[in-house]
């Protein structure tokens, strides 16, 4: 896969801090439901795998739809871990969908397969709900290095039975966007050059097809930032993120318009914040999901630290992908 090699890069003491941002309107809820997952892949920044056992408890769960109408949100974004295996997420699809909200499922594709979860495709599809698929590289070698051994064949085999339910085919009001992160401490290539390739590799070898690419830089944090530190990487990591900052990503920034929950309901500014206990300012000490049904966060600062760089290096990187061109 393309990569750009570290440069001779300042030191992080020479660098300016990350800038103030403020919310815009709110229009995303992203919610974690647990750190539980069917893989432990090298660079997750949740530190997510099997035995995790963090899981959202159902009165949490339920506060959900009531702060959706509350706030008039237009998504409810679903996250983990794998949040297909907390027991009410099928509930909570249902429930979010019957009020006009678009969800997402961030899905690691390889859920599709595993036991007791073979008709969640088609669940998805019933529900019209957007998928948003890892899928790293379309090298099998590449994928099954970061996500473990067989993963690049069983997701191979996820995206047709997901491309056969309507998913990715044009006109079938089912999006299927893939998500691709580099393999080290790299940016990602531009999102318009790699999703052509994309395209072109999946549709040749492969027959599969895809709404659209979102090209994510890798957040050094948690898992990936062991990583970086055991190869003596993370500083010169951070530099790279810190010197290739453009001011302009920043008015596109995820956090202007999204809120973070955690598994136990608490509110951060960002998914990558939630991983480093960086509560949001809110309008109390450490605002929870309950605090939404009254609270309008717009105008609020974000909480940023250096980590934020990660979103705005390059072509800018954020739950929806690049933000420019890079």
């Amino acid at each position: 896969m393309p990569a750009n090699p570290l440069p001779q890069l300042p030191s992080l003491l020479e660098a300016p801090a990350f800038p103030p941002i403020r919310r815009g309107p709110l229009t995303t809820l992203q919610v974690n439901l647990g750190y539980r997952c069917n893989q432990a892949c090298s660079h997750c920044h949740v530190n997510a795998g099997p035995n995790r056992t963090e899981m959202m408890d159902g009165a949490t769960v339920a506060l959900i739809p009531p702060v959706l109408a509350a706030r008039g949100l237009r998504c409810l974004d679903l996250t983990g871990g794998a949040p297909e295996l907390h027991p009410q997420f099928r509930e909570l699809v249902v429930a979010a969908r019957r009020l006009g909200v678009e969800v997402i499922d961030r899905c690691n594709l390889t859920i599709l397969s595993e036991p007791g979860q073979e008709d969640l495709a088609g669940f998805l599809a019933d529900q019209g709900v957007t998928v948003v698929a890892s899928l790293p590289c379309y090298s099998a070698d590449n994928v099954d290095r970061q996500r473990g051994s067989g993963v690049f064949a069983r997701s191979i085999a996820a995206l047709r039975q997901l491309n056969a339910l309507g998913y990715g085919q044009p006109g079938r009001g089912l999006p299927l966007h893939l998500v691709y992160n580099p393999q080290g401490p790299t940016l990602p290539p531009p999102q318009a050059q790699l999703e052509a390739e994309y395209r072109r590799v999946l549709a040749a070898e492969f027959g599969v097809e895809f709404t659209s690419l979102y090209a994510l830089a890798n957040m050094p944090i948690q898992r990936f930032a062991t990583w970086l530190e055991a190869q003596g990487q993370l500083a010169a990591y951070q530099a790279l993120l810190q010197a290739r900052h453009r001011p302009e990503n920043l008015a596109q920034v995820m956090c202007r318009s999204l809120i973070s929950v955690d598994w136990q309901g608490w509110l951060f500014d960002c998914d990558f914040n939630q991983q480093l206990g960086l509560a949001a300012a809110g309008s109390r000490p450490r605002p929870h999901l309950r605090s939404l049904l009254e609270w309008d966060p717009e105008g609020d600062p974000v909480v940023v630290a250096h980590h934020c760089f990660g979103c705005t290096a390059g072509g800018g990187s954020s739950c929806g992908g690049a933000l420019g061109s890079g």
